[in-house]
């Protein structure tokens, strides 16, 4: 026969497990223009509708044939292996100013695709003439899908490249939820708890079965 104790230690370890299950989620959000390394001829910019008033860019009208120089980098340690999305804050005028390139290594060779062009890389931004929130994707010829990296734990380096000119680059989000619905992922801008430095994963369950006491 069970005791009182026995069945609490039971219902604290449910709770301590559903807590966890909703803990182990990760996200970070950071301003594109604290990247590591910013390879001119992108800069960073300014405009009050940007979050931090400032944002990155390769300035130039949209031009066809316009961009493919300069790039921002980002050093970010990755707190657990997983499958990891990115979300972008971004303007973009119109379909010559929608693109960038974005390569995230390991996951990705190190591959410049600037250089190859490879549309495994190619991010297309669908909505023009505002500032909005763009789930990183890949631009394929035959449509365009969300994009996913398996990453293990530790450093990382992302880059996201020039493709054309005249796209803006505002903040970025990296997440571990990979719906394709903006409202449940919910991006936001940057708060006190992010940072480009290496950063300790969310609180993970430290209560065991062998330090919950109780009686038969």
């Amino acid at each position: 026969m069970y005791t009182k104790s026995y069945l609490l230690g039971i219902f604290l370890l449910v709770g301590l497990l559903i807590v966890n299950s909703n803990s182990l989620s990760y996200d970070r959000a950071f301003e594109a223009e604290k990247a590591d390394t910013l390879e001119e001829p992108m800069v960073v910019a300014e405009e009050d509708e940007a979050s931090d008033g400032k944002y990155i860019w390769m300035e130039g009208e949209p031009l066809t044939g316009g961009g493919d120089k300069g790039w921002a980098e980002y050093k970010l340690d990755i707190p657990a292996a997983g499958t990891y999305a990115l979300w972008a804050r971004v303007f973009v005028w119109d379909g010559n100013s929608d693109s960038f390139w974005v390569t995230w290594q390991p996951a990705d060779p190190d591959e410049d695709a600037q250089v190859t062009k490879n549309t495994e890389y190619r991010w297309s931004i669908g909505k023009k003439n505002e500032w909005h929130w763009d789930r990183i994707n890949h631009w394929l010829n035959g449509g365009t899908f969300d994009r996913e990296w398996e990453l293990p734990a530790g450093e990382s380096t992302l880059r996201i490249a020039v493709r054309e000119d005249g796209a803006k680059l505002d903040v970025v989000f990296l997440t571990d939820n990979l719906s394709a619905d903006e409202a449940d992922v919910n991006p936001r801008l940057p708060g006190p708890e992010d940072s480009i430095t290496p950063v300790e994963a969310k609180e993970k369950l430290t209560t065991t079965w062998g330090k919950i006491k109780f009686q038969r």
